[in-house]
């Protein structure tokens, strides 16, 4: 796999240990996978489980990393994940439902929700109480959405086909906590799949972070005083980052970013400083890299906002 030289200038500056990230970039990674509780109880996981030779997830006790070499195909066409009981997932990819912490009764916006990784995993934490809206522009990977939704058996979510810009005027301070899990450069995913690096250059990178920018605008006015925003992306530039928490915090003065703690996961504090923003509240911020975590390359920021 050859890098453009670019993104080696630019990345070397700021991810530790780059020579080690480079090669976890060419090493495939061991698949993980997520219990429905939804559907399956404590004995129905342990036969599931036997299937298999996995070690536990520490941040949540119904994740699974596989150590024997399986592929998502296979797995997919096992009759437990038809049945909605698995969900093949990274970890990296459970973690922001994690860190938002939805409770059982709450409204919860997925603001970018296809294909609904996150929000089943939502809807497993709420154990199907309270109201989830699943929200997605593209129209085609509503399909996806759908189906996951229906397969895993979450019956506390309605979906939408909204522009996401759209939310904070239609509802205003209305939800208890919002994810927005962002569209990206996705340059975490590199591993997984090398056609991220077709398209990559620094005028999509700054293109998407215009696009996160009114997103998360949207989400915050959406949200209700004393709420939860849950802020992710799969790509390490700072722009689509800590770049757009800098500008969220910039435009609102009751945006408070809080700290971060992800039992089992090494994580490295956000950037304080790039062109165009300096900040040293964006610390908190957390980047998870996959030389450390054996899982995609993920960004993370919780912000609560005040009364």
């Amino acid at each position: 796999m050859k890098l453009p030289e670019k993104f080696i200038l630019r990345y070397e500056k700021i991810i530790p240990e780059f020579t080690l990230f480079l090669k976890s970039l060419e090493k495939k990674r061991k698949l993980s996978i997520r219990i429905n509780s939804l559907k399956v109880n404590k004995r129905m996981m342990e036969e599931i489980l036997k299937k298999y030779d996995y070690e536990s997830i520490t941040f949540y006790p119904y994740a699974f990393r596989l150590k024997s070499e399986r592929d998502e195909f296979s797995i997919g066409n096992t009759l437990e994940h038809f049945l909605g009981y698995i969900y093949v997932q990274d970890i990296a990819s459970m973690i922001p439902p994690i860190v938002l912490e939805p409770k059982k009764y709450e409204k919860v916006l997925d603001l970018t929700a296809a294909p609904g990784s996150k929000t089943t995993l939502i809807s497993a934490i709420m154990e199907n109480t309270g109201l989830i809206v699943a929200n997605d522009i593209n129209i085609d990977r509503l399909k996806a959405l759908t189906g996951n939704i229906d397969r895993m058996g979450c019956l506390n979510v309605v979906i939408t086909n909204l522009h996401g810009e759209r939310f904070g005027n239609l509802f205003p301070e209305y939800f208890d906590k919002v994810l927005l899990d962002a569209p990206c450069s996705s340059e975490g995913t590199i591993s997984k799949n090398y056609e991220v690096l077709n398209h990559w250059n620094e005028l999509y990178i700054n293109k998407m972070a215009k696009i996160q920018k009114n997103l998360i605008i949207s989400a915050f006015k959406s949200l209700k005083k004393d709420g939860i925003l849950v802020y992710s992306t799969c790509t390490f530039a700072p722009e689509e980052n800590e770049g757009v928490i800098d500008f969220l915090l910039r435009r609102y003065d009751n945006a408070l970013l809080e700290e971060i703690n992800i039992p089992g996961i090494k994580t490295c504090e956000g950037i304080t400083e790039w062109e165009g923003f300096k900040n040293e509240e964006l610390k908190r911020c957390v980047r998870i890299y996959p030389h450390y975590n054996e899982c995609e390359g993920f960004f993370i920021a919780r912000i609560r906002k005040l009364p």
